[in-house]
């Protein structure tokens, strides 16, 4: 219901106190005598401490209303604010018609109350309102989810909200992820990451690298191509020609020293519990990412493969080489496979040549990323932990703990980060 019927009076009640049992019980069995009609009806629990709204229509007596819902209440010791009429605003049934526009993810370690107070005061500037609240993560990083009612929508609008909200994240030092709201945020089935710095701690390139001792060659040109200064397939064809001579075990060796991303395990898991379709497409090399993909039952992958004679790299790639245009045809190409629209697929990378991916994708996440990619990316996180990609499509810590446990994963301690230095 929009709005109240004729003949009746709007009046907003708030319960707040102690969460026990028999609130919602005792409250609306006060309500039901007065026959009113529910508009509306929202409720929070906070560290055992409990805010329950209700919007209601009343026919007759709403004073009579308002002494009955409070001596309910003292029944048990809770707090109630009654709010009759025009009390409650000039049109209390507007933002319930229009429902909010966006959803803004606040990621931080810690979010600080002045980090906090800086967005609302950036959404204040630009006329946009916080309708709701509510805590997505207490750790590897706190969440906070936002929902937002902006006065434009639109490309443009959008882009210009992201840009307002980028400012303050750079100077308030938290993350900031901003979505237009509706089924379009919800509809999202498939994310494909990159590997190297992203999936996985550091680059594989390197470590094979180590195994041919020219890791300081390799690391220079790695550098120059993920900064975009250098021409990322020409830039390949230089490192692996380094590589010739070495063992194909040394692939192998390699692959079992990989180590995933704080949160991987966790983010793909759930992933797929949520029927996401989940996969990799890499600049890195087939043979190190295949018993990957295998270990975390990804749905697809896509990568460079080194040429192997006799058992020895030689220091070539065959085929087509997956580049910055390759990454975005591979993720087309697996998006088409799975029938999944691109608007509703999300890619994760960290480098220049991922710029293509994250542009083809409808929600590109820019990871612990270098500048280039930033410039591009619709959400950027500059917190090592990969698991923060799901609260920024709005999937709590607390849904995921309780999969876990239904699944008989133990759950471990919440590990001690060191907390970033305060400005």
């Amino acid at each position: 219901m929009t709005e109240a019927p004729p003949g009746h009076t709007p009046v907003l009640i708030t319960v707040t106190g102690p969460d026990k049992p028999g609130v919602s019980s005792v409250l609306f069995a006060a309500l039901t005598k007065h026959g009113v009609q529910i508009l509306d009806v929202e409720q929070v629990v906070i560290r055992g401490q409990l805010v329950l709204g209700v919007l209601v229509a009343t026919p007759r007596d709403p004073e009579g209303l308002q002494e009955a819902v409070e001596q309910a209440m003292a029944t048990l010791t809770m707090q109630v604010a009654v709010r009759i009429g025009d009390e409650i605003g000039e049109d209390p049934f507007a933002q319930a018609a229009r429902g909010s526009s966006h959803a803004a993810v606040i990621l931080g370690h810690p979010v600080t109350a002045r980090a906090f107070a800086a967005v609302a005061e950036r959404l204040a500037a630009i006329g946009a309102n916080i309708d709701a609240i509510r805590s997505v993560a207490d750790y590897p990083v706190t969440g906070i989810e936002l929902h937002l009612s902006v006065k434009q929508t639109g490309p443009d609008a959008d882009d210009e909200l992201r840009r307002a909200l980028a400012d303050v994240a750079r100077s308030a030092g938290v993350d900031i992820a901003v979505e237009p709201e509706g089924l379009s945020r919800r509809a999202k089935r498939l994310v494909v990451f990159d590997v190297d710095s992203t999936l996985i701690q550091g680059e594989v390139i390197e470590m094979l690298a180590d195994h041919a001792g020219v890791r300081e060659q390799v690391a220079t040109i790695t550098d120059a191509a993920m900064h975009g200064e250098l021409d990322f397939t020409q830039s390949l064809q230089r490192r692996v020609a380094l590589l010739a001579g070495l063992p194909e075990t040394v692939l192998n060796e390699v692959a079992e020293q990989i180590e995933l991303t704080p949160g991987a395990r966790t983010t793909v898991r759930t992933l797929k519990r949520l029927g996401f379709r989940c996969g990799v497409v890499s600049g890195g090399f087939a043979q190190v990412i295949e018993p990957l993909a295998e270990e975390l039952g990804l749905d697809f992958y896509a990568a460079n493969r080194l040429e192997v004679v006799d058992g020895v790299l030689t220091g070539r790639v065959v085929g087509d080489v997956v580049d910055r245009k390759g990454k975005a045809e591979a993720l087309k190409k697996f998006a088409a496979e799975f029938g999944i629209p691109l608007e509703q697929c999300v890619a994760v990378g960290d480098g220049a040549n991922d710029i293509d991916m994250l542009s083809t994708a409808g929600m590109g996440v820019a990871f612990n990323a270098k500048p280039a990619l930033k410039e591009v990316a619709d959400a950027a996180l500059n917190y090592p932990y990969l698991d923060a990609v799901l609260f920024m499509l709005g999937v709590t810590r607390a849904e995921v703990e309780a999969a876990d446990i239904a699944d008989g994963i133990e759950l471990r301690k919440p590990p001690t980060y060191p907390l970033p230095p305060q400005s």
